[in-house]
């Protein structure tokens, strides 16, 4: 009994110091605990709310797969993002925490990956070129969250398109970058500066978040923080690993992944290929098209001139 109360007045202790600290009163907080509902599973989760996010347009069995397998991946963005801001924030960073949550990373796109075959082998093609055309002119191509990994993985001039990284540095601004990323390409005309409607639409919901984020992760994206550290770590074997596995992961593997799926279907039909957005999904997507690649530098020559081949 003594060792309990003395348990229990070292926890009250405790409250009183995080409590003081933030000029709350502690018997009020522990008054507020005797009305409190213990939490269940549900509640926590949001289960109800969670399961009430998927509304079909069609009547078509198989788009319930499509929206969900996408919802799926938004969270797995979400918990991406969330890993990259704890290396991109630490205020000491060490080797080994920067390869732990690499790896964490890396493995959240290993399972993109592999669950490519959900929506590879689990719809019907005939079905789900029927619902693909309500779909239009929505794209998986306009997933922000997408774009927010890439910014906050590299230096904003890897995901130039290569045509332009010339006339590119650190010191352009923002917005005109802009107009530059790789995936314009997938819907702008640069001779004349005209964008389709999927690009137009993506920008004003997007644009002014995304330069912001730009700005934000300018000197914290991984590629930063990787230089940031003391030579001797960044020589760390199983850190410049985890670099490079991640790199490959997202750039090569989870694109082809995503590559080999859409082409089972769009090229299941005769005709024009086109994307629901009705980009030019093949440059888009092939890694020696784009040539993306995060960190340049920890590639040799020879990989660099095979990258996605």
């Amino acid at each position: 009994m003594k060792i309990a109360e003395s348990n229990l007045q070292e926890q009250l202790d405790k409250l009183n110091d995080k409590f003081g600290a933030i000029n709350q009163k502690t018997e009020v907080h522990l008054e507020g605990l005797l009305w409190s509902k213990p939490i269940t599973y549900w509640d926590y989760i949001n289960t109800d709310a969670l399961l009430s996010l998927q509304n079909q347009r069609t009547t078509l069995p198989d788009e319930m797969v499509f929206i969900m397998y996408h919802q799926v991946n938004e969270l797995l963005f979400k918990m991406i993002l969330w890993e990259i801001q704890q290396i991109s924030y630490a205020k000491e960073l060490t080797t080994a925490f920067f390869t732990e949550r690499l790896m964490r990373i890396s493995r959240y796109f290993t399972m993109l990956t592999t669950s490519f075959d959900i929506m590879k082998d689990g719809m019907e093609v005939d079905q789900y070129m029927k619902f693909r055309n309500t779909l239009t002119p929505a794209s998986g191509f306009q997933s922000a969250q997408y774009r927010l990994v890439e910014f906050a993985s590299t230096d904003l001039i890897n995901l130039i398109d290569h045509r332009f990284r010339a006339t590119i540095d650190r010191n352009t601004p923002y917005d005109h970058a802009f107009e530059h990323l790789y995936w314009q390409a997938a819907g702008k005309d640069y001779k004349t500066g005209e964008k389709s409607y999927l690009i137009n639409e993506f920008e004003k919901k997007y644009k002014k978040e995304f330069l912001g984020f730009m700005e934000e992760y300018n000197t914290i994206n991984l590629w930063r923080k990787f230089k940031q550290l003391p030579v001797e770590d960044q020589l760390n074997s199983d850190l410049i690993e985890a670099m490079r596995y991640y790199d490959k992961t997202v750039n090569i593997t989870w694109v082809m992944g995503h590559y080999r799926t859409a082409e089972k279907y769009i090229d299941s039909v005769p005709g024009k290929k086109e994307a629901t957005g009705g980009s030019d999904w093949k440059k888009y997507m092939l890694p020696q098209y784009q040539r993306r690649i995060f960190f340049p530098e920890l590639w040799s020559a020879e990989e660099l001139a095979n990258w996605g081949n």
